[in-house]
């Protein structure tokens, strides 16, 4: 069973070997500039992500029939490329099934499901809207929603990325929302709710989380803004006496949440809740992406007062760990 983690190979002296399971991610062949062919790999296990290199992928200890998706047992050492943690694989091969535990490789919500799934329905409960109460009740009802709901990913790559995170994001908006509504009496609390529940309820079927995380065809084809209107739409249909307009504005809130056209949203806010929750959907994705750079940097062994490496999701910049910052005298 693994006992090496990637979050532990920071501390592996350069060069050290070392035998770990790990989720091949990417399987990709390359060359040098010195046009030398070698083979990039991303590995992952629950604690995060690394790349790896095989400088001679003719070398008959390199398995060629480990795909990108599956459990692979690597023997590598770990190296030091551009300031940054890589490992250079001499060895790898696809691992049996009894080898190797899947929950291991993918990482995971720190936080109790069963405790973050009893602060959603709670808020739910707290609803005094018969219509959007027995809306969320009649979708979470549904076992087959609830259970991937309580599962998956919020993206693949960026913010939540992990098992447990759609929820995990979808509560801490929730926990945001229900501050800010006292402050701007314009808006309908058990509306913003709503539409925080629902915003990205899609995903539980744009995103695939078998063996990593990949867009299901059906994602690519459609996205999670059209999947999570539909299933909306769909369920709103079964009920009895839904007002038409209610209907409409929860929609709304579904299909403009990522704020801007140029962002993949059909339509741009335009009720003072669906601002709301674009901002609050924003904020908490860049604050996670703050959390993880700074988590990567410790990782990595830089001080506490080092800036970051650049953050994608943050235009490209890089960020300084105010606290660490401080903290150095």
């Amino acid at each position: 069973m693994k006992d090496i983690y990637i979050s532990d190979l920071a501390s592996y002296e350069e060069g050290k070997f070392f035998d770990s399971y790990f989720l091949l991610l990417s399987r990709q062949q390359r060359t040098t500039k010195t046009n030398k062919p070698y083979l990039s790999l991303v590995l992952a296990d629950k604690t995060g992500q690394l790349e790896g290199r095989v400088w001679d992928p003719s070398d008959p200890r390199i398995s060629k029939d480990a795909e990108q998706g599956e459990i692979v047992k690597v023997r590598a050492s770990v190296s030091l490329f551009d300031g940054k943690l890589q490992v250079k694989v001499d060895q790898l091969r696809k691992a049996t099934p009894s080898e190797a535990d899947k929950t291991d490789m993918m990482p995971a919500t720190t936080y109790d499901v069963a405790e973050l799934w009893a602060k959603l329905t709670g808020f739910v409960d707290s609803f005094t809207n018969p219509h959007l109460k027995l809306l969320l009740t009649t979708v979470l009802g549904d076992e087959r929603i609830a259970g991937k709901f309580r599962e998956a990913p919020a993206a693949k790559q960026l913010h939540h990325a992990w098992l447990g995170g759609l929820l995990e994001h979808v509560v801490s908006l929730l926990t945001l929302a229900d501050q800010v509504v006292p402050s701007y009496p314009i808006l309908d609390r058990d509306l913003l709710m709503t539409g925080v529940i629902l915003h990205d309820i899609g995903k539980i079927q744009e995103l695939g989380w078998e063996s990593g995380f990949e867009y299901t065809t059906e994602g690519v084809l459609l996205g999670h803004i059209q999947m999570g209107y539909e299933l909306a739409a769909k369920t709103i249909d079964t009920l009895p006496g839904f007002p038409p307009r209610l209907r409409t504005l929860v929609l709304h809130m579904i299909l403009s949440h990522h704020g801007k056209l140029e962002f993949g949203s059909p339509k741009l806010p335009m009720i003072p809740e669906a601002l709301v929750l674009n901002f609050l959907d924003d904020l908490d994705a860049k604050m996670m992406a703050a959390q993880q750079a700074f988590e990567k940097a410790a990782r990595e062994g830089k001080a506490a007062d080092e800036f970051t490496d650049k953050v994608w999701a943050l235009d490209n910049r890089q960020l300084l760990n105010t606290k660490g910052w401080l903290d150095q005298k």
